[in-house]
């Protein structure tokens, strides 16, 4: 196990969690905490124990985006450092099981990107949400851009964009951005609820469903059709759904193992 510096890793129950640990800096992103991050989703995904991620934070934010004081120093090491956090961002996306954002607080920026980033998002009542890249006159990165519009529309993403305005963790949930709201004290049981369960479910399947949605939102509709037939054709041949129909004959619960 690697000596983490700027995060936390711990996996129990099938879940591994990944909380961003630079309080002091507001959890912002620098290459430390870019690196240890994408480091820690391969670690998860190489490991055949974990079947889900949480990736959470310590401290007042969830993650307030780039480290300006570092980030944008040196011109020439820009896109190297933000090409880091992209491939982390991707890591996420691509994740062979759900990946579980547990937002403790504010999410700007970079942060707001990666908590989109993430299949299901469940927010503390503290949580909030806002853009801020235009506020520093740049433009959205962070895959926000992809994830936004695909979340709320092109208009609301359009208006977060150009107003910076802040959302609550309800408004957030009300505009389709979160998915679940709670209570600051239970976030982490319950995201760790949450993901415990699906980590006890069909991985593969939701592995391909996750892989389907992102799809369908790209390609023509008889692409898609094929996309699926070819998906639940490799499903049907799975240990997981051989041993659900065994136990829906059998009358009771399946026992799934993620193969």
């Amino acid at each position: 196990m690697p000596q983490y510096t700027a995060i936390l890793y711990d996996v129990r129950d099938g879940v591994a969690t990944i909380t961003l640990n630079r309080p002091a800096a507001a959890n912002s992103l620098n290459h430390e905490l870019s690196s240890e991050m994408l480091d820690a989703i391969i670690r998860a995904e190489e490991d055949s124990a974990v079947r889900a991620i949480v990736l959470t934070a310590t401290g007042r934010f969830f993650c307030a985006g780039a480290d300006l004081r570092s980030f944008y120093t040196a011109a020439g090491e820009l896109k190297n450092r933000i090409s880091l956090l992209h491939v982390a961002l991707s890591r996420i996306v691509r994740a062979p099981f759900p990946v579980i954002g547990a937002i403790n607080g504010a999410a700007a920026g970079g942060g707001m990107g990666l908590a989109c980033a993430c299949d299901l998002l469940i927010a503390a009542e503290s949580a909030k949400f806002i853009m801020a890249y235009t506020r520093r006159g740049l433009s959205p990165d962070g895959t926000t851009t992809y994830f936004l519009p695909r979340r709320i529309g092109i208009g609301r993403a359009l208006e977060l964009a150009y107003l910076n305005r802040t959302l609550s963790a309800r408004e957030a949930m009300d505009w389709g951005i979160v998915n679940r709201v709670v209570a600051d004290a239970t976030l982490a049981s319950e995201a760790h609820a949450v993901a415990a369960e699906l980590a006890q479910g069909p991985t593969r399947a939701y592995a391909a469903a996750k892989r389907l949605m992102h799809s369908g939102c790209v390609e023509t509709l008889e692409t898609q059709i094929e996309n699926e037939i070819r998906s639940i054709y490799e499903m049907a041949a799975t240990n997981d759904t051989k041993e659900a129909i065994r136990a829906f004959n059998e009358k009771r619960t399946p026992v799934f193992t993620g193969r």
